[in-house]
């Protein structure tokens, strides 16, 4: 028997592939269960396993690369040159590496990108147990790593629809939004293991081993992208130049209101808050009076949060209401910022790290998930690139100003005005929200996320 709405007219079916069509097809499950419903794809199995192993990796030469460009020079400036080195190729090149992920097999590119991160973290390792490393080699290498991850990171993103597809070429966009989820999942307990991991490890046998211990974990990872099963599909060879698809795509972005927004956003937290992460060796030293377990611990704070953060939202039903959680996660991770700049307490500090990481991740956790369930199939690659540009690619920029400014004023003043400035952003941001979910519903009610407004009658004059 059809159900009816409030109204007392028959409600529509659900779209296919809905949350309300996958429940009414499986029954009522409990909302743990629901957490990790991306998990029955084989292939985005093989994907979780392999990434959880190298993204520890991954976290281990992140922090051991900052405390070795602290212990070479002892400069804040520096950690914000070898940021701004490891990032710039991104903010550079993301945007023509969209178009080339969209002309190309996508687990091809991302396994070479894998094999050529695992060099790059290998050689690392070289020169550091042999004693010859300098600061220019660290520049290069960042420079190198920041390269791939021009490419990488739009392959992956764009990759996640083909790990979830069901039907032959048919992405379930049910499950894409919980495989963003659970992805940022395990990103983040690798940030809550990595960082822990890296202060015992240099504290006991130095840096070296963080970068071997890296370059080995990324086995895991082409492994488990050689063995994934994929629907084989011809690689669609567009009429247009390169050129033309790259404004193709920057017209679609700026002329669509929910992605333009939510890239503007996050353009500016990459920009103002994201860079605080290369003055924490600073802060364990000079402000907290610690060491490399200090940096670990405050990382690993962040990463907890962060990671509590992914759960929350792997744990949702539907995509409806992430656009208030952007919002909140924008006043969270500015607030957080400003009172861990103000903070002299290890403790006080470890519970504002925690703060911060998980409004850090609910924002870009929750605009992943819009941005990816807004997008048509033909430009994910494209729009992806440019997530990516906001996210990673003005974090160089942002690393090289935290680091010019706090030479000059001091880190914890740095810190305190990039978070002023993103308490700033998310104030913009709650300005322009019903516009944006105006111009979000007519696509949400075609995905059979909301039902349609039906028409209210006319009253009686």
């Amino acid at each position: 028997m059809k159900q009816k709405n409030s109204a007392g007219t028959p409600a529509p079916d659900p779209a296919p592939g809905s949350d309300s069509e996958e429940f009414r097809k499986e029954g009522p499950r409990s909302r743990f269960s629901h957490a990790w419903r991306a998990l029955r794809h084989p292939n985005f199995r093989l994907y979780f396993v392999g990434q959880s192993i190298s993204l520890v990796g991954t976290w281990i030469t992140r922090i051991a690369t900052s405390w070795l460009v602290y212990r070479l020079t002892g400069s804040a400036f520096l950690l914000g040159v070898v940021g701004f080195a490891g990032q710039i190729p991104t903010f550079l090149l993301a945007p023509f590496a969209g178009v080339l992920v969209e002309r190309m097999n996508r687990r091809q590119l991302l396994v070479w990108t894998q094999v050529l991160a695992a060099l790059q973290s290998l050689l690392l390792a070289v020169l550091t147990l042999t004693k010859v490393i300098t600061i220019h080699e660290v520049i290069a290498l960042s420079a190198f790593q920041g390269l791939i991850n021009a490419f990488d990171m739009p392959a992956r993103q764009s990759f996640l629809v083909q790990m979830v597809s069901v039907e032959g070429d048919k992405p379930n966009k049910s499950d894409l939004s919980n495989a963003i989820a659970l992805n940022s999942s395990i990103v983040n307990l690798a940030r809550l293991v990595g960082p822990a991991m890296a202060g015992l490890i240099i504290a006991a046998v130095g840096e070296g081993w963080c970068f071997l211990i890296d370059g080995v974990s990324y086995i895991a990872v082409v492994a488990s992208l050689l063995m994934m099963r994929l629907t084989h599909r011809a690689v669609e060879r567009p009429t247009t130049s390169l050129l033309e698809q790259l404004q193709e795509g920057w017209v679609y972005v700026i002329g669509f209101r929910p992605i333009r927004t939510i890239l503007l956003l996050f353009a500016l937290m990459s920009l103002m808050g994201m860079p605080f992460m290369v003055l924490m060796p600073v802060f364990a030293a000079e402000v907290l009076h610690g060491g490399p377990h200090t940096l670990g611990f405050l990382t690993g704070a962040s990463g907890v949060g962060a990671l509590l953060s992914a759960i929350s939202l792997a744990m949702r039903k539907t995509v409806r209401g992430l656009t208030t959680m952007i919002q909140i996660s924008a006043f969270l991770f500015g607030a957080g910022l400003v009172c861990f700049g103000l903070s002299r307490s290890l403790a006080l500090s470890l519970l504002l790290m925690f703060v911060t990481g998980f409004g850090m991740m609910q924002g870009l956790g929750a605009s992943n998930t819009v941005i990816q369930t807004l997008v048509t199939d033909d430009k994910r690659g494209r729009v992806m690139s440019y997530y990516t540009m906001a996210f990673v690619g003005m974090t160089p920029f942002g690393s090289l100003l935290a680091g010019t400014l706090a030479h000059r004023f001091g880190a914890p003043h740095t810190v305190i005005f990039t978070g002023t400035a993103c308490l700033i952003g998310g104030v913009w941001f709650s300005t322009q929200l019903r516009a944006v979910r105006r111009d979000m519903r007519p696509i949400y009610e075609e995905m059979g996320i909301v039902s349609p407004k039906i028409p209210q009658p006319l009253s009686p004059r």
